[in-house]
């Protein structure tokens, strides 16, 4: 999703990539003639990653969503920019720790553990949570502290226009992104993908191109694969033992 969806926003020439390939020393003329080779390949490691994925790979997508996500910051947008698409590399990463490595070969394969546990099933729960804590303050944050007017526009679009709306979902942002570090309970982890399919489907609705709400696959990713993970870890703990009867 979150390679398809940038992929497609590539072909679209989006105005604002041209900052991020100045980063870079890209002038705006090169940018917009890169902006579709770049979206091509996106693509492509979408489709690679179904047909035949591989652990190198996964890898490179990784630094990948890490690196656009820096970009945004290095060209003068706000830190919470990059923390808030924590999903389009968190997800990644733990997907990457899910494949066995070892030897030169195993780069390009992809062979999962037949069973995740013990500091192997705690590195990827972990990575999930501080993911899923991460995109929740940093959409939280752009909303209380930076008041991002994009944000007042999607809410705008669901006919709320009150300046003060923006701050109060900012809060309660980060108000869930505290619960879920504390606390990541299946239910909350639940509510929280809802919460998140909810407000990214809100800037199709404003007019954004719906590639924006694909793309951030990896914010839905997140919190699904920890309440599953967390869903498996609780029934697989021991029950304590019954008294004997007397």
């Amino acid at each position: 999703m979150e390679f398809v969806g940038h992929g497609a926003l590539g072909w679209d020439h989006p105005p604002a990539w041209a900052r991020y390939f100045a980063v870079v020393g890209i002038n705006h003329g090169l940018a917009f003639r890169l902006m579709p080779v770049v979206g091509v390949f996106d693509i492509a490691m979408a489709v690679a990653i179904l047909i035949y994925p591989m652990r190198g790979v996964v890898l490179y997508m990784t630094a990948w969503g890490l690196l656009t996500a820096l970009l945004r910051p290095l060209s003068g947008e706000p830190i919470w920019e990059a923390v808030e698409r924590a999903g389009n590399f968190g997800a990644l990463f733990a997907l990457f720790l899910l494949c066995k490595g070892g030897s030169a070969s195993s780069w390009l394969r992809f062979v999962p553990f037949d069973h995740l546990e013990g500091n192997r099933r705690t590195a990827v729960s972990w990575v999930l949570r501080l993911t899923t804590v991460a995109l929740l303050l940093g959409h939280g944050a752009l909303g209380l502290i930076v008041q991002k007017p994009l944000l007042g526009m999607h809410y705008g679009a669901i006919g709320i226009h009150a300046p003060w709306f923006e701050q109060l979902v900012g809060g309660f942002e980060i108000v869930l992104a505290v619960a879920v570090l504390v606390r990541p309970g299946a239910e909350l982890l639940g509510f929280v993908l809802i919460w998140k399919l909810a407000t990214e489907a809100l800037s199709p609705i404003a007019g954004s191109p719906v590639w924006v709400f694909i793309e951030h696959g990896g914010s839905y990713a997140a919190p699904l694969a920890l309440a599953y993970l967390s869903e498996r870890t609780r029934h697989a703990a021991p029950r304590p033992a019954e008294p004997a009867p007397a």
